[in-house]
C-alpha cells in the first residue's frame, strides 16, 4: 500500500520550526540568517556523538550511505529530545538530483519518521533539480541570492580563519573575529541591497583587514588539505571533528569552499547539454550564473592576495586541472571536482591531503581514492591518505592513519630532501616505527 507522507505547506512557514542538519558550520550559520529573512523559523542542529549514529542505525539499513544514516539519526535524536512541539516541527533536507544516493535520503527519512512514531512531521526538500515540485518550501530568487552571499561570506571567513588561527599570538582571537563577522554579515543578509555582488565586493576588504590585524607569529607548519564527499568533508559529526584534530596536531588546514560544489552542480547542468545535446536555453542559465559567481570569486582572490593570504584557484581554473586524468563528464557525487581539488591543493603547497569518504561510496572511491596513484605519478610530492568513515570505523584507527601521514609531512618539513611519501593504499613501509610516527 502506498504511503502518503505529510508535505510542508506554505501555511507551515508561520507555524513550524524547521530543523536543519549541520554540515559546513560557518556557512550554515549565515544561511540561517537568509532563511530567517524569508520568514522561516529555523534551527541548525548541533547534537553530535555516537548516540546519533546509533539512532540512525536503528531506523536505517546499515548498508545505507553513512551521511544519510547520520543525518536521519541527528533528526530522530533531536525529535526524541523533548525540546520541540512535534506538531509544529518540520525537517529540511537537500537533494542533489544526481545519480548519488543523496537524492533518496528524503524517502529514507520519511520512512524512518513513521517507524519512529513521528508520522506527522513533514519533510521539506531544498534542491535545484525540480524534485518535490509540490513542496511549500520555495527557493525564491531573493532567497537564493542571499543564500549565495551567505556561502561566499562563509567560505571567505573559513579561509581567513584557517590561515590565521594556527599562528595567532592570543588563542581564541581568530574565532572571536569569525563570530563578530558572522553577526555583522547576518544582519547584512536581512537588509535590502546588502547582499549584492557590489555589496560583497565592498565587504571583503573590510573583513580581510580585520583578520590581518590579528597579531600572529608565522612559523613553518605542516599544511593539510581536506577533500572528499560533501557531507563528510565538512561535517564535524561526519568526520569526527577532523579539522579540530588536525589543528590539535599543529597543522594549517585548507578546506576548499562550499561554493565550489555549488558551481560544480551548475557547471554539470551546462556540460550535459554540451556532451549529450538538448535545449540550449538550459545551458544558458547555468553559464550566466557561473559568470556571476566568477566575478565575485575574482574579487575574493584578489583581496586575499592583497592582505597576504593564500588565494584558492577560481572554479574556471579547477575545470582545467583534471584533463588527462579524469573525464569532465564524471559527475556522480563529487566526481571530477574531487580530483581537481586534490591537484589544486598539491600545486598550491598543501600536498598533504586527507580524502574523507564514506565507506563504500562508489563516486569517492573512483574520483578520490582511484585517482591518488595518478596524481602521485604527476606530483611525486603528493602525500595523500584516504580515510573511510562508517559506524564500524573507530576514531582511533582513523586518527592513527592520519598521524602516519603527518609523520611523513613533518619529516619533509624538517628535511625535505630525505622524506618519502607513504603509500597509504597499501601496508605502510617506513623506516621509523609506528610508535615514533604517533
Amino acid at each position: 500500500m502506498e504511503m502518503h507522507y505529510p508535505k510542508f505547506t506554505p501555511e507551515m512557514k508561520k507555524t513550524h520550526t524547521i530543523l536543519i542538519p549541520n554540515m559546513a558550520v560557518t556557512q550554515f550559520r549565515l544561511i540561517q540568517y537568509a532563511l530567517e529573512w524569508a520568514g522561516y523559523k529555523v534551527e541548525i542542529l548541533g547534537n553530535c556523538g555516537s548516540e546519533v549514529a546509533q539512532m540512525g542505525l536503528k531506523y536505517v539499513h546499515n548498508d545505507t550511505c553513512y551521511p544519510a544514516l547520520l543525518v536521519i539519526g541527528q533528526f530522530l535524536d533531536a525529535l526524541n529530545s523533548g525540546k520541540y512541539d512535534l506538531d509544529r516541527t518540520a525537517l529540511l533536507i537537500t537533494q542533489t538530483g544526481g545519480g548519488c544516493r543523496a537524492s533518496n535520503y528524503i524517502h529514507l527519512l520519511r520512512k524512518a519518521l513513521v517507524k519512529a512514531g513521528y508520522p506527522q512531521v513533514p519533510v521539506a526538500s531544498l534542491n535545484f533539480s525540480g524534485l518535490e515540485k509540490d513542496s511549500g518550501f520555495q527557493l525564491t530568487l531573493p532567497l537564493l541570492r542571499r543564500t549565495i552571499a551567505g556561502i561566499f561570506y562563509g567560505d571567505f571567513l573559513v579561509t581567513l580563519r584557517n590561515q590565521t588561527k594556527p599562528y595567532e599570538n592570543n588563542p581564541g582571537q581568530t574565532q572571536a573575529m569569525v563570530d563578530k563577522w558572522v553577526e555583522i554579515l547576518g544582519a547584512d543578509l536581512k537588509e535590502r541591497g546588502k547582499f549584492s555582488a557590489r555589496a560583497m565586493k565592498a565587504r571583503f576588504p573590510q573583513i580581510a583587514a580585520d583578520f590581518a590585524s590579528i597579531p600572529v607569529t608565522r612559523i613553518p607548519k605542516v599544511k593539510v588539505g581536506v577533500v572528499g564527499e560533501i557531507y563528510v568533508k565538512y561535517s564535524p559529526l561526519g568526520n569526527n571533528d577532523l579539522e579540530k584534530f588536525l589543528e590539535s596536531e599543529g597543522c594549517e588546514v585548507n578546506l576548499p569552499g562550499l561554493m565550489g560544489f555549488v558551481e560544480y552542480c551548475a557547471f554539470n547542468m551546462s556540460e550535459d547539454i554540451r556532451l549529450y545535446g538538448g535545449n540550449p536555453l538550459k545551458k544558458w542559465l547555468p553559464d550566466l550564473l557561473l559568470n556571476y559567481l566568477d566575478g565575485v570569486e575574482a574579487v575574493i582572490c584578489e583581496t586575499l592576495r592583497r592582505y597576504g593570504y593564500h588565494a584558492p584557484a577560481r572554479f574556471k581554473d579547477l575545470t582545467q586541472l583534471p584533463k588527462g586524468i579524469i573525464g569532465i563528464g564524471n559527475k556522480m557525487g563529487e566526481g571530477w571536482l574531487l580530483t581537481a581539488e586534490m591537484i589544486e591543493l598539491v600545486e598550491s603547497g598543501y600536498e598533504n591531503i586527507v580524502c574523507a569518504q564514506p565507506f563504500g561510496c562508489l563516486p569517492n572511491h573512483i574520483a578520490g581514492k582511484g585517482m591518488v596513484n595518478k596524481i602521485r605519478a604527476l606530483h611525486p610530492n603528493a602525500n595523500i591518505t584516504p580515510i573511510d568513515y562508517d559506524p564500524s570505523a573507530t576514531r582511533v584507527n582513523q586518527e592513527n592513519r592520519i598521524k602516519l601521514m603527518l609523520a611523513v609531512a613533518r619529516e619533509r618539513l624538517e628535511s625535505p630532501a630525505q622524506a618519502e611519501p607513504v603509500d597509504f593504499m597499501e601496508t605502510p613501509k617506513v623506516e621509523h616505527s609506528f610508535a615514533e610516527a604517533l
